[in-house]
């Protein structure tokens, strides 16, 4: 208060330098600012924080720190490089044990990317793991560093998707749209922890650069056999002739979930693991249009240049009907705070907005009629009308 009064009375542009300290009031907050910057559950120990264990399945964070994990001990020539999000990416161990082969730019998202990029000239094979959102800040250096000169950078973009409390900002909705204009790249999205695992193995053997994203959630992993990722091919994972649905991502397993509930309404549908946003497997929609009445595309990104408009591309460019195609994702606006599982219900991106969208497009909106769960759902229309 003293200072801002000297201020006050003070003529001309002037500089107040406040220094902060952080988790003042709280011992251990100031003594481990890092952790307390967006802390876990925790319990106290001895007056030490010890962060819960939910005793379920791994998120996709874990998986994807494990998997990088094996792929710097098979081959010496990966590197990690992050901005500042080492706890958060959950790399404490792959830079404990390899900390000649991982960087920290610190918050500088730009640097990261062109940093990589002259590892990958000089013979590396680095990985830039980096929240989705925040890729936003090196665009112009995967312009020109990276996509412009055709180098094998590998780009893990955590947190795609909405993350729930952290708003906005953190959103990470709008990759695929950014991603898929440069060429050279190969833009994935794992459907499961297996994809994501074979996807990272895939992108490293890869001379072009290439991305894959997953959201901040609970893996899952699909139980049955598996095509191996091919470049630029989808898998079919259950098939049906009254509708197709193409799952871009992590939804998958909410799609399969709906396939199976519809099968014994007796609606058979086909179900595709996309994999690749780029390039696309062009013959596997052109035959889904063909062969289906409907087709739902499915996403947890933007709509607008995002997976469902590249669909709409493939049946432009190839003169085939969109007027059977339907997309799911997120509308042209900014996701406000919530629970990640409300949000995706209020953008129709869950189980029972699949469901839905489905029904509507198969001409069964009377299977709709009595069903709270589905009528409570507030999609309809505005799709964040409830917000």
């Amino acid at each position: 208060r003293k200072y801002l009064k000297m201020v006050d009375k003070l003529r001309g542009p002037t500089l107040l330098h406040v220094v902060t300290e952080k988790g003042h009031g709280y011992e251990p907050a100031a003594e481990d600012p890092v952790f307390f910057h967006t802390p876990p559950a925790f319990r106290e120990e001895n007056g030490k924080p010890i962060p819960k264990e939910n005793g379920g399945p791994p998120a996709y964070t874990n998986i994807a720190r494990d998997a990088i994990r094996e792929q710097m001990r098979r081959d010496p020539r990966v590197t990690v490089l992050t901005a500042a999000m080492c706890q958060g990416n959950k790399l404490e161990p792959v830079r404990d044990e390899f900390p000649d082969r991982f960087f920290d730019t610190g918050i500088c998202e730009s640097h990261a990317v062109a940093f990589a990029a002259g590892q990958a000239k000089a013979g590396l094979r680095p990985i830039v793991y980096i929240y989705s959102t925040f890729l936003l800040r090196g665009f112009d250096q995967f312009f020109q560093e990276v996509a412009l000169q055709d180098l094998p950078v590998v780009f893990l973009m955590d947190r795609a998707g909405v993350v729930g409390a952290d708003g906005p900002t953190h959103h990470g909705v709008f990759d695929l749209g950014y991603l898929r204009i440069f060429p050279n790249l190969v833009v994935m999205a794992p459907g499961d922890a297996n994809d994501l695992r074979s996807m990272l193995a895939f992108a490293l053997q890869s001379e072009h650069p290439c991305s894959l994203r997953y959201p901040k959630a609970v893996a899952t992993t699909i139980a049955g056999p598996r095509a191996q990722v091919e470049l630029g091919k989808s898998e079919e994972l259950r098939a049906g002739d009254d509708g197709a649905i193409l799952c871009c991502g992590t939804p998958l397993a909410d799609c399969l979930e709906v396939a199976e509930q519809l099968s014994t309404e007796g609606l058979e549908l086909r179900v595709r693991n996309m994999r690749f946003v780029k390039p696309l497997d062009r013959d596997a929609i052109a035959r889904c249009l063909e062969e289906c009445p409907f087709v739902l595309t499915v996403e947890e990104g933007a709509l607008a240049g995002g997976f469902g408009s590249a669909v709409l591309e493939v049946a432009a460019d190839a003169g085939l009907p969109t007027v059977p195609i339907r997309r799911l994702g997120v509308p042209d606006r900014f996701v406000p705070h919530a629970e990640r599982s409300d949000l995706l219900a209020e953008l129709g991106l869950d189980a029972a907005g699949i469901r839905t969208a489905c029904l509507e497009m198969a001409g069964r909106g009377d299977k709709l009629k009595g069903d709270r769960e589905l009528s409570d759902l507030g999609f309809r229309g505005d799709p964040l009308s409830s917000l």
